[in-house]
């Protein structure tokens, strides 16, 4: 059964012969019906009010929904961003460590030439000084041939300039052209 205020209001009531007094009953009515009155605008204030917290309830589940599905996008995008952000430290790394062990391989394959060329110079050192050394040999050699053909010749030319003892005897005539040679009668 629905009553309303105004059947509150309006609701009469049969009289008898000890029933109640009218005015209280009519009074009382009166206040129930104001009452119940309030009670129903603030039941439709309400109402009204909740219809308006549900739809920014639901505007707000709205926004919810839209910002998760955000955060998730965001989130995707972050794990996506650092999986190539790790790929590409990674291919960055592998190209360094081959560079460097490329850079290793031309050092060392360097540094070998380097030291051949060390050997060989050492080699060729050790050459020239052993052609210098023959050459310093040969000329001792040679000097010391020159000095023993020159102590020879010396000899050759002091005997040729000595006078000869085994020939004393020499002729007149050679006496006497010495003679004419220096003057002596």
């Amino acid at each position: 059964m629905n009553v309303s205020p105004l059947d509150l209001r309006q609701q009469r009531f049969r009289h008898s012969f000890r029933g109640f007094d009218r005015v209280e009953v009519a009074s009382f009515l009166a206040a129930v019906a104001d009452d119940y009155e309030q009670a129903l605008r603030e039941t439709d204030h309400l109402r009204q009010d909740l219809a308006r917290m549900e739809s920014v309830l639901n505007e707000h589940r709205e926004r919810e929904k839209d910002l998760r599905a955000t955060l998730m996008t965001a989130q995707r995008v972050a794990d996506d961003i650092k999986a190539q952000a790790d790929q590409e430290a990674k291919r960055i790394i592998r190209e360094a460590e081959g560079r460097s062990d490329l850079l290793l391989e031309k050092a060392q394959a360097r540094l070998e030439d380097v030291q051949r060329e060390i050997d060989g110079l050492k080699l060729k050192r050790k050459d020239v000084e052993t052609t210098v050394e023959a050459i310093i040999q040969g000329l001792r050699n040679t000097i010391e041939y020159v000095r023993g053909q020159d102590a020879h010749e010396r000899e050759d030319r002091i005997l040729l300039h000595r006078p000869r003892h085994a020939e004393t005897a020499t002729s007149d005539a050679d006496q006497a052209d010495r003679r004419r040679r220096q003057n002596i009668p």
